[in-house]
Protein backbone atom coordinates (compact mmCIF):
# COMPACT_ATOMS: atom_id res chain seq x y z
CA UNK A 1 0.00 0.00 0.00
CA UNK A 2 1.17 3.51 -0.76
CA UNK A 3 -0.36 5.01 2.36
CA UNK A 4 2.16 5.83 5.07
CA UNK A 5 1.64 3.63 8.12
CA UNK A 6 3.10 6.43 10.25
CA UNK A 7 -0.13 8.35 9.62
CA UNK A 8 -2.36 5.44 10.61
CA UNK A 9 -2.56 6.38 14.28
CA UNK A 10 -4.23 9.67 15.08
CA UNK A 11 -5.25 11.26 18.31
CA UNK A 12 -8.96 11.35 19.05
CA UNK A 13 -10.92 12.81 21.95
CA UNK A 14 -14.24 11.11 21.15
CA UNK A 15 -13.21 7.54 22.01
CA UNK A 16 -15.22 6.29 24.99
CA UNK A 17 -16.28 2.99 26.44
CA UNK A 18 -20.01 2.33 26.83
CA UNK A 19 -20.00 3.70 30.38
CA UNK A 20 -18.68 7.09 29.14
CA UNK A 21 -16.85 7.79 32.41
CA UNK A 22 -13.21 7.77 31.26
CA UNK A 23 -12.65 10.78 29.00
CA UNK A 24 -9.10 11.20 27.79
CA UNK A 25 -7.62 11.20 24.31
CA UNK A 26 -6.62 7.96 22.59
CA UNK A 27 -4.32 7.19 19.69
CA UNK A 28 -6.42 5.17 17.23
CA UNK A 29 -5.80 3.32 13.95
CA UNK A 30 -8.50 1.89 11.67
CA UNK A 31 -7.09 -0.87 9.48
CA UNK A 32 -9.14 -2.40 6.68
CA UNK A 33 -6.92 -5.34 5.78
CA UNK A 34 -5.13 -7.99 7.82
CA UNK A 35 -1.82 -7.30 6.12
CA UNK A 36 -1.81 -3.81 7.66
CA UNK A 37 -1.71 -5.19 11.20
CA UNK A 38 1.97 -6.22 11.54
CA UNK A 39 3.18 -2.74 10.58
CA UNK A 40 0.72 -1.14 12.99
CA UNK A 41 2.18 -3.18 15.83
CA UNK A 42 5.53 -1.54 15.13
CA UNK A 43 4.08 1.95 14.74
CA UNK A 44 3.63 4.67 17.41
CA UNK A 45 7.10 4.11 18.83
CA UNK A 46 7.30 1.93 21.92
CA UNK A 47 3.65 2.44 22.87
CA UNK A 48 1.67 -0.67 23.71
CA UNK A 49 -1.30 -1.57 21.53
CA UNK A 50 -4.78 -2.94 22.14
CA UNK A 51 -7.17 -4.33 19.53
CA UNK A 52 -10.76 -3.27 20.19
CA UNK A 53 -14.16 -3.72 18.59
CA UNK A 54 -17.19 -1.49 19.17
CA UNK A 55 -16.11 -0.63 22.75
CA UNK A 56 -19.33 -1.89 24.32
CA UNK A 57 -17.41 -2.81 27.47
CA UNK A 58 -18.54 -0.46 30.21
CA UNK A 59 -15.26 0.47 31.85
CA UNK A 60 -11.64 0.72 30.78
CA UNK A 61 -10.83 -2.76 29.49
CA UNK A 62 -11.25 -1.41 25.93
CA UNK A 63 -9.15 1.73 26.46
CA UNK A 64 -5.38 2.23 26.34
CA UNK A 65 -4.68 5.86 27.15
CA UNK A 66 -0.94 5.38 27.60
CA UNK A 67 -0.67 3.35 24.40
CA UNK A 68 -2.70 3.05 21.20
CA UNK A 69 -5.89 1.36 19.99
CA UNK A 70 -6.36 -0.67 16.83
CA UNK A 71 -10.05 -0.60 15.93
CA UNK A 72 -10.91 -3.89 14.24
CA UNK A 73 -14.29 -2.93 12.81
CA UNK A 74 -12.86 -2.62 9.31
CA UNK A 75 -11.80 -6.27 9.31
CA UNK A 76 -15.37 -7.50 9.00
CA UNK A 77 -15.36 -10.11 6.28
CA UNK A 78 -16.93 -13.55 6.36
CA UNK A 79 -14.48 -16.28 5.41
CA UNK A 80 -16.76 -19.31 5.25
CA UNK A 81 -20.11 -20.64 6.43
CA UNK A 82 -21.27 -24.23 6.04
CA UNK A 83 -25.07 -24.21 6.25
CA UNK A 84 -25.07 -28.01 6.67
CA UNK A 85 -22.80 -28.17 9.71
CA UNK A 86 -23.22 -24.68 11.16
CA UNK A 87 -19.48 -24.00 11.11
CA UNK A 88 -18.70 -20.29 10.62
CA UNK A 89 -15.34 -18.57 10.12
CA UNK A 90 -15.11 -14.78 10.03
CA UNK A 91 -12.73 -11.94 10.71
CA UNK A 92 -12.75 -10.54 14.22
CA UNK A 93 -14.46 -7.28 13.28
CA UNK A 94 -17.69 -8.94 12.13
CA UNK A 95 -20.51 -8.08 14.54
CA UNK A 96 -22.90 -10.56 16.11
CA UNK A 97 -25.67 -8.64 14.39
CA UNK A 98 -24.11 -9.29 10.98
CA UNK A 99 -23.61 -12.95 11.81
CA UNK A 100 -27.25 -13.38 12.79
CA UNK A 101 -28.52 -11.70 9.64
CA UNK A 102 -26.59 -14.29 7.60
CA UNK A 103 -27.14 -17.49 9.58
CA UNK A 104 -30.64 -17.15 11.07
CA UNK A 105 -32.49 -17.55 7.74
CA UNK A 106 -30.58 -20.84 7.34
CA UNK A 107 -31.85 -22.15 10.68
CA UNK A 108 -28.68 -21.49 12.70
CA UNK A 109 -27.97 -19.24 15.66
CA UNK A 110 -25.17 -18.17 17.95
CA UNK A 111 -24.52 -20.75 20.68
CA UNK A 112 -24.88 -18.00 23.26
CA UNK A 113 -25.18 -14.24 23.16
CA UNK A 114 -24.80 -11.27 25.49
CA UNK A 115 -27.50 -8.62 25.90
CA UNK A 116 -26.46 -6.68 22.80
CA UNK A 117 -25.78 -7.86 19.24
CA UNK A 118 -23.64 -4.77 18.61
CA UNK A 119 -20.37 -6.39 19.65
CA UNK A 120 -17.69 -7.87 17.42
CA UNK A 121 -16.84 -11.54 17.21
CA UNK A 122 -13.35 -10.80 18.47
CA UNK A 123 -14.73 -8.78 21.38
CA UNK A 124 -17.18 -11.53 22.31
CA UNK A 125 -14.32 -14.02 22.49
CA UNK A 126 -11.93 -11.66 24.27
CA UNK A 127 -14.57 -11.17 26.98
CA UNK A 128 -15.85 -14.77 26.85
CA UNK A 129 -19.42 -13.50 26.89
CA UNK A 130 -22.31 -15.52 28.28
CA UNK A 131 -26.06 -15.33 27.99
CA UNK A 132 -29.39 -16.51 29.31
CA UNK A 133 -28.55 -20.14 28.49
CA UNK A 134 -25.27 -20.45 30.37
CA UNK A 135 -26.67 -23.30 32.45
CA UNK A 136 -27.11 -25.30 29.23
CA UNK A 137 -24.17 -24.35 26.97
CA UNK A 138 -21.60 -22.41 28.97
CA UNK A 139 -19.94 -19.28 27.59
CA UNK A 140 -18.81 -18.25 24.10
CA UNK A 141 -15.34 -19.74 24.52
CA UNK A 142 -16.83 -23.22 24.84
CA UNK A 143 -17.89 -22.99 21.17
CA UNK A 144 -14.78 -21.51 19.57
CA UNK A 145 -13.26 -24.16 17.28
CA UNK A 146 -10.15 -22.18 16.36
CA UNK A 147 -8.86 -18.63 16.16
CA UNK A 148 -6.04 -16.72 14.56
CA UNK A 149 -3.79 -14.70 16.88
CA UNK A 150 -1.23 -12.13 15.81
CA UNK A 151 1.37 -11.57 18.50
CA UNK A 152 3.18 -8.29 19.02
CA UNK A 153 6.41 -9.68 17.56
CA UNK A 154 4.62 -10.45 14.27
CA UNK A 155 4.18 -14.18 14.89
CA UNK A 156 0.85 -15.55 13.63
CA UNK A 157 -0.60 -18.52 15.51
CA UNK A 158 -3.63 -20.72 14.85
CA UNK A 159 -5.01 -21.63 18.24
CA UNK A 160 -7.43 -24.36 19.27
CA UNK A 161 -7.90 -26.45 22.42
CA UNK A 162 -5.49 -29.11 21.09
CA UNK A 163 -2.83 -26.89 19.48
CA UNK A 164 -1.27 -24.24 21.76
CA UNK A 165 -3.90 -25.00 24.45
CA UNK A 166 -2.32 -22.70 27.04
CA UNK A 167 -2.38 -19.69 24.72
CA UNK A 168 -5.88 -20.61 23.56
CA UNK A 169 -7.15 -20.58 27.15
CA UNK A 170 -5.36 -17.29 27.85
CA UNK A 171 -6.91 -15.68 24.76
CA UNK A 172 -10.46 -16.81 25.56
CA UNK A 173 -11.60 -14.12 27.99
CA UNK A 174 -8.14 -12.57 27.81
CA UNK A 175 -9.37 -9.01 27.12
CA UNK A 176 -7.22 -8.69 24.00
CA UNK A 177 -4.02 -8.84 26.02
CA UNK A 178 -2.47 -11.91 24.39
CA UNK A 179 -2.36 -10.35 20.91
CA UNK A 180 -4.75 -9.43 18.11
CA UNK A 181 -7.53 -11.91 17.39
CA UNK A 182 -7.63 -11.75 13.59
CA UNK A 183 -10.32 -14.35 12.87
CA UNK A 184 -12.32 -17.03 14.62
CA UNK A 185 -14.16 -20.20 13.74
CA UNK A 186 -17.35 -20.81 15.69
CA UNK A 187 -19.73 -23.74 15.97
CA UNK A 188 -23.30 -22.48 15.68
CA UNK A 189 -26.42 -24.25 16.97
CA UNK A 190 -29.45 -25.44 15.02
CA UNK A 191 -32.75 -23.84 16.07
CA UNK A 192 -36.35 -24.53 15.12
CA UNK A 193 -37.38 -20.92 14.64
CA UNK A 194 -36.35 -17.31 15.01
CA UNK A 195 -39.00 -17.08 17.73
CA UNK A 196 -39.26 -18.12 21.35
CA UNK A 197 -42.11 -19.39 23.46
CA UNK A 198 -41.62 -17.16 26.48
CA UNK A 199 -43.24 -17.36 29.90
CA UNK A 200 -43.04 -14.37 32.25
CA UNK A 201 -43.72 -14.95 35.95
CA UNK A 202 -43.79 -12.24 38.64
CA UNK A 203 -42.18 -13.20 41.93
CA UNK A 204 -42.24 -11.43 45.29
CA UNK A 205 -38.76 -11.81 46.77
CA UNK A 206 -35.41 -13.60 46.57
CA UNK A 207 -36.77 -16.82 48.08
CA UNK A 208 -39.30 -16.99 45.26
CA UNK A 209 -36.54 -16.37 42.72
CA UNK A 210 -34.47 -19.29 44.04
CA UNK A 211 -37.45 -21.60 43.67
CA UNK A 212 -38.22 -20.41 40.14
CA UNK A 213 -34.61 -20.67 39.02
CA UNK A 214 -34.31 -24.23 40.30
CA UNK A 215 -37.62 -25.26 38.75
CA UNK A 216 -36.80 -23.71 35.37
CA UNK A 217 -33.19 -24.81 34.81
CA UNK A 218 -34.03 -28.33 33.64
CA UNK A 219 -37.04 -27.44 31.49
CA UNK A 220 -36.01 -24.15 29.85
CA UNK A 221 -32.92 -23.29 27.84
CA UNK A 222 -33.07 -19.56 28.57
CA UNK A 223 -33.77 -18.05 31.98
CA UNK A 224 -33.30 -14.55 33.36
CA UNK A 225 -34.99 -12.12 35.72
CA UNK A 226 -35.47 -8.37 35.82
CA UNK A 227 -35.22 -7.42 39.47
CA UNK A 228 -36.25 -4.37 41.46
CA UNK A 229 -33.16 -3.43 43.44
CA UNK A 230 -35.03 -0.64 45.21
CA UNK A 231 -37.54 -2.95 46.90
CA UNK A 232 -36.84 -3.59 50.58
CA UNK A 233 -38.02 -5.76 53.44
CA UNK A 234 -40.25 -8.68 52.54
CA UNK A 235 -40.16 -7.65 48.87
CA UNK A 236 -36.37 -7.41 48.55
CA UNK A 237 -35.30 -8.85 45.20
CA UNK A 238 -38.78 -9.05 43.71
CA UNK A 239 -38.96 -9.10 39.95
CA UNK A 240 -40.15 -10.66 36.71
CA UNK A 241 -38.76 -14.06 35.81
CA UNK A 242 -38.55 -14.95 32.10
CA UNK A 243 -38.00 -18.47 30.85
CA UNK A 244 -38.07 -19.57 27.25
CA UNK A 245 -37.45 -22.31 24.71
CA UNK A 246 -37.06 -21.98 20.97
CA UNK A 247 -40.27 -22.38 19.02
CA UNK A 248 -40.43 -25.13 16.40
CA UNK A 249 -42.56 -23.35 13.79
CA UNK A 250 -39.78 -23.09 11.18
CA UNK A 251 -40.10 -19.32 10.78
CA UNK A 252 -36.57 -17.97 10.32
CA UNK A 253 -36.95 -14.22 9.90
CA UNK A 254 -33.82 -12.24 10.71
CA UNK A 255 -33.85 -8.98 12.63
CA UNK A 256 -33.48 -5.46 11.30
CA UNK A 257 -31.09 -2.91 12.77
CA UNK A 258 -33.25 0.00 11.62
CA UNK A 259 -34.73 2.00 14.48
CA UNK A 260 -36.06 5.52 14.98
CA UNK A 261 -35.71 5.38 18.75
CA UNK A 262 -32.74 7.24 20.19
CA UNK A 263 -31.57 9.26 23.17
CA UNK A 264 -30.24 12.31 21.30
CA UNK A 265 -28.82 14.20 24.29
CA UNK A 266 -27.44 13.51 27.72
CA UNK A 267 -30.21 13.54 30.31
CA UNK A 268 -29.76 15.79 33.35
CA UNK A 269 -27.92 13.97 36.13
CA UNK A 270 -30.82 14.59 38.49
CA UNK A 271 -33.20 12.55 36.30
CA UNK A 272 -32.17 9.28 37.93
CA UNK A 273 -32.67 9.57 41.66
CA UNK A 274 -34.11 7.45 44.46
CA UNK A 275 -37.64 8.73 43.93
CA UNK A 276 -37.75 8.42 40.13
CA UNK A 277 -36.13 4.97 40.02
CA UNK A 278 -38.28 3.61 42.86
CA UNK A 279 -41.43 4.89 41.16
CA UNK A 280 -40.42 3.49 37.78
CA UNK A 281 -39.48 0.10 39.18
CA UNK A 282 -42.72 -0.24 41.13
CA UNK A 283 -44.80 0.77 38.11
CA UNK A 284 -42.84 -1.52 35.78
CA UNK A 285 -43.29 -4.46 38.14
CA UNK A 286 -47.04 -4.05 38.59
CA UNK A 287 -47.79 -3.32 34.93
CA UNK A 288 -45.85 -6.36 33.74
CA UNK A 289 -47.16 -8.57 36.55
CA UNK A 290 -50.64 -7.93 35.16
CA UNK A 291 -49.57 -9.12 31.69
CA UNK A 292 -47.78 -12.31 32.59
CA UNK A 293 -48.25 -15.57 30.77
CA UNK A 294 -46.86 -17.28 27.68
CA UNK A 295 -46.10 -15.27 24.56
CA UNK A 296 -44.36 -15.67 21.22
CA UNK A 297 -41.35 -13.39 20.94
CA UNK A 298 -38.72 -12.79 18.27
CA UNK A 299 -35.12 -13.29 19.31
CA UNK A 300 -34.37 -9.62 18.69
CA UNK A 301 -36.72 -8.43 21.43
CA UNK A 302 -36.06 -11.36 23.76
CA UNK A 303 -32.27 -11.07 23.71
CA UNK A 304 -31.70 -7.44 22.73
CA UNK A 305 -34.47 -5.10 23.96
CA UNK A 306 -32.10 -2.17 24.47
CA UNK A 307 -30.64 -2.45 20.97
CA UNK A 308 -33.86 -0.86 19.73
CA UNK A 309 -32.83 2.41 21.43
CA UNK A 310 -29.74 4.10 20.04
CA UNK A 311 -27.39 5.75 22.54
CA UNK A 312 -29.41 4.56 25.52
CA UNK A 313 -26.32 5.05 27.70
CA UNK A 314 -27.04 8.80 27.54
CA UNK A 315 -29.85 8.20 30.03
CA UNK A 316 -27.21 8.47 32.74
CA UNK A 317 -26.05 11.96 31.87
CA UNK A 318 -22.72 13.34 30.79
CA UNK A 319 -20.85 11.92 33.78
CA UNK A 320 -21.70 8.45 32.53
CA UNK A 321 -22.44 5.26 34.36
CA UNK A 322 -20.66 2.50 36.21
CA UNK A 323 -21.95 -1.02 35.95
CA UNK A 324 -21.53 -3.63 38.61
CA UNK A 325 -21.76 -7.29 37.67
CA UNK A 326 -20.74 -9.98 40.06
CA UNK A 327 -21.15 -13.71 40.47
CA UNK A 328 -21.29 -15.42 43.85
CA UNK A 329 -20.96 -19.21 44.14
CA UNK A 330 -23.74 -21.53 45.19
CA UNK A 331 -23.62 -22.11 48.92
CA UNK A 332 -23.11 -18.58 50.26
CA UNK A 333 -25.25 -17.16 47.41
CA UNK A 334 -28.45 -16.62 49.41
CA UNK A 335 -26.81 -14.70 52.23
CA UNK A 336 -24.53 -12.76 49.88
CA UNK A 337 -27.33 -11.73 47.51
CA UNK A 338 -29.48 -10.62 50.42
CA UNK A 339 -26.60 -8.47 51.66
CA UNK A 340 -26.04 -6.99 48.17
CA UNK A 341 -29.72 -6.13 47.73
CA UNK A 342 -29.91 -4.56 51.18
CA UNK A 343 -26.82 -2.43 50.53
CA UNK A 344 -28.08 -1.28 47.13
CA UNK A 345 -31.58 -0.44 48.37
CA UNK A 346 -30.22 1.58 51.30
CA UNK A 347 -27.99 3.56 48.99
CA UNK A 348 -30.85 4.67 46.73
CA UNK A 349 -28.49 4.53 43.74
CA UNK A 350 -29.81 1.53 41.81
CA UNK A 351 -31.12 1.91 38.29
CA UNK A 352 -34.07 0.38 36.49
CA UNK A 353 -31.75 -1.96 34.57
CA UNK A 354 -30.98 -4.81 36.95
CA UNK A 355 -30.61 -8.45 35.91
CA UNK A 356 -30.46 -11.54 38.12
CA UNK A 357 -29.58 -15.00 36.80
CA UNK A 358 -28.10 -18.32 37.79
CA UNK A 359 -25.03 -19.64 35.95
CA UNK A 360 -24.41 -23.33 35.35
CA UNK A 361 -21.51 -25.66 36.05
CA UNK A 362 -20.04 -25.95 32.52
CA UNK A 363 -16.41 -24.87 33.05
CA UNK A 364 -15.22 -21.80 31.17
CA UNK A 365 -11.98 -22.33 29.28
CA UNK A 366 -10.40 -18.92 29.79
CA UNK A 367 -7.91 -18.16 32.53
CA UNK A 368 -9.72 -14.84 33.09
CA UNK A 369 -13.23 -15.99 32.17
CA UNK A 370 -15.91 -14.57 34.42
CA UNK A 371 -18.72 -17.19 34.20
CA UNK A 372 -18.73 -19.89 36.85
CA UNK A 373 -21.38 -21.76 38.84
CA UNK A 374 -23.42 -19.39 40.96
CA UNK A 375 -25.71 -16.39 40.80
CA UNK A 376 -24.92 -13.23 38.86
CA UNK A 377 -26.35 -9.76 39.48
CA UNK A 378 -25.79 -6.89 37.04
CA UNK A 379 -26.98 -3.31 37.35
CA UNK A 380 -26.03 0.21 36.37
CA UNK A 381 -25.23 3.16 38.61
CA UNK A 382 -25.27 6.75 37.46
CA UNK A 383 -21.81 8.14 38.14
CA UNK A 384 -22.05 10.30 41.26
CA UNK A 385 -18.34 10.30 41.93
CA UNK A 386 -17.07 9.30 45.36
CA UNK A 387 -20.54 8.35 46.59
CA UNK A 388 -20.94 5.74 43.86
CA UNK A 389 -17.38 4.45 44.14
CA UNK A 390 -17.76 3.88 47.87
CA UNK A 391 -21.00 1.97 47.33
CA UNK A 392 -19.36 -0.26 44.76
CA UNK A 393 -16.41 -0.90 47.07
CA UNK A 394 -18.89 -2.09 49.71
CA UNK A 395 -20.52 -4.40 47.17
CA UNK A 396 -17.12 -5.76 46.13
CA UNK A 397 -16.33 -6.56 49.76
CA UNK A 398 -19.51 -8.66 50.03
CA UNK A 399 -18.60 -10.50 46.83
CA UNK A 400 -15.04 -11.18 48.01
CA UNK A 401 -16.29 -12.47 51.34
CA UNK A 402 -18.55 -14.92 49.48
CA UNK A 403 -15.71 -16.10 47.23
CA UNK A 404 -17.25 -14.51 44.15
CA UNK A 405 -15.94 -12.50 41.20
CA UNK A 406 -16.36 -9.16 39.41
CA UNK A 407 -16.81 -9.05 35.60
CA UNK A 408 -13.92 -7.21 33.86
CA UNK A 409 -16.04 -6.39 30.78
CA UNK A 410 -18.36 -4.35 32.98
CA UNK A 411 -15.77 -2.95 35.38
CA UNK A 412 -14.16 0.47 35.53
CA UNK A 413 -12.88 0.69 39.09
CA UNK A 414 -12.35 -2.62 40.91
CA UNK A 415 -9.26 -2.82 43.05
CA UNK A 416 -6.27 -5.07 42.44
CA UNK A 417 -7.35 -6.99 45.53
CA UNK A 418 -10.78 -7.71 44.06
CA UNK A 419 -9.33 -8.66 40.69
CA UNK A 420 -6.84 -11.11 42.11
CA UNK A 421 -9.47 -12.65 44.38
CA UNK A 422 -11.84 -12.96 41.40
CA UNK A 423 -9.28 -14.61 39.11
CA UNK A 424 -6.87 -16.81 41.05
CA UNK A 425 -5.16 -17.88 37.78
CA UNK A 426 -4.24 -14.31 36.88
CA UNK A 427 -0.51 -14.91 37.39
CA UNK A 428 -0.57 -17.82 34.93
CA UNK A 429 -2.30 -15.48 32.50
CA UNK A 430 0.30 -12.77 33.07
CA UNK A 431 3.02 -15.20 31.94
CA UNK A 432 1.22 -15.60 28.60
CA UNK A 433 0.22 -11.97 28.13
CA UNK A 434 1.79 -10.25 25.13
CA UNK A 435 4.20 -7.61 26.49
CA UNK A 436 3.33 -5.30 23.61
CA UNK A 437 -0.39 -5.30 24.54
CA UNK A 438 -1.90 -3.34 27.38
CA UNK A 439 -5.04 -1.58 28.59
CA UNK A 440 -6.08 0.90 31.23
CA UNK A 441 -7.78 -1.98 33.04
CA UNK A 442 -4.64 -4.14 33.21
CA UNK A 443 -2.50 -1.23 34.44
CA UNK A 444 -4.99 -0.69 37.26
CA UNK A 445 -5.44 -4.25 38.50
CA UNK A 446 -2.26 -6.14 37.70
CA UNK A 447 0.74 -3.82 37.38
Amino acid sequence: MATSVALSFRERTDVLSWGRVVRHSQLVANPRFADELPALLLDAGSRTKLAVGLRRSYGDSCLNGEGALIEMGGLDRFVSFDSQTGRLRAQAGVTLSEILRIVTPKGWFLPTTPGTRFVTLGGAIANDVHGKNHHRVGSMGNHVVALGLLRGDGERLTLNPAQFPEMFCATIGGLGLTGIIEWAELQLVKVGSAYFDVEVIPYDNLDAFWALAQDSAERFEHTVAWTDCMAQGANAGRGLFSRANWSTDGVYSAHSDDTWKTIPIDLPSMALNRLSVSAFNALYFWLNAAKTGTRRQHYSTFFYPLDAILNWNRLYGRRGMLQSQCVVPFGPHREAMRALFDEIARSGQASFLAVLKTLGDIPSLGLLSFPRPGVTLALDFANRGVETLRLMDRLDAIVREAGGAIYPAKDGRMSAESFRASFPRWEAFAELKDPSMNSDFWRRVAQ
